[in-house]
């Protein structure tokens, strides 16, 4: 990737997509901090903002105050198939950014004497005598890994992740298209060749399923042929 930012200065991507192959503590740490990949058009650091990347199946991280489930999410100590509610992201005055999860068994109720609205916890069994129930903060810079700038588990997590399936389809499509992938040969000139025939083979077959507006068939010869 730093050839590539180096080629193209102009782009700095923000969201890092990739399997389980990724996963690793290291790779977290040159994705989402330092410069890693050299600077931009502008002088800026490109690193990237969100690395979604699943878990290998690997110990998570020990904890004796909760329990965290296989997205990473804090648990009920009582009972870790309920995880605890995300109650937003915040910034301390240093800068570093904080999650805060709340007590599953919480619910917003208003003070009729103040006017206010103020946690109250209902659960039969509390972990803490705190009437508001117990609360975590987790500090994602302490494990990249862990919160790599998003959090497991949520929708915008499973929307965001089903592009990665997109868009290896499309790459496989490309390679298989272009004669890029299974080649028999390593010969300059014939790569060269079979690409540009590739090339104007796919064109051909656009133009084709356009003319018949069979649209269905633009991105492969064979059922336009069949």
């Amino acid at each position: 990737m730093k050839d590539f930012f180096a080629a193209h200065p102009l782009i700095n991507p923000k969201t890092f997509l990739g399997d389980a192959a990724f996963d690793s503590v290291s790779l977290y740490r040159d994705l989402l901090s330092g410069d890693t990949f050299g600077t931009d058009a502008f002088g800026c650091g490109i690193h990237f903002q969100k690395a979604y990347i699943p878990l290998n199946s690997r110990a998570g991280p020990e904890n004796t105050d909760y329990c965290i489930n296989s997205d990473e999410i804090p648990c009920c100590p009582n009972d870790p198939s309920l995880p605890m509610k995300h109650e937003g992201t915040s910034k301390l005055k240093s800068g570093v950014a904080r999650y805060k999860f709340v007590c599953p068994k919480i619910k917003w109720e208003k003070d009729t004497d103040t006017e206010k609205y103020h946690r109250v916890c209902h659960c039969e069994n509390p972990c803490t005598s705190s009437a508001c129930g117990r609360m975590v903060y987790l500090y994602p810079e302490k494990d990249l890994r862990t919160y790599p700038g998003t959090l497991r588990g949520t929708q915008e997590w499973d929307n965001t992740y089903k592009i990665r399936t997109t868009v290896e389809r499309s790459i496989n499509h490309f390679k298989d298209s272009f004669g890029l992938a299974g080649r028999k040969t390593q010969n300059e000139k014939t790569l060269h060749a079979d690409l540009l025939l590739a090339g104007i083979t796919q064109l051909i077959t656009v133009i084709v399923a356009d003319k018949i507006h069979q649209y269905k068939y633009i991105r492969s010869l064979k059922p336009l042929i069949a």
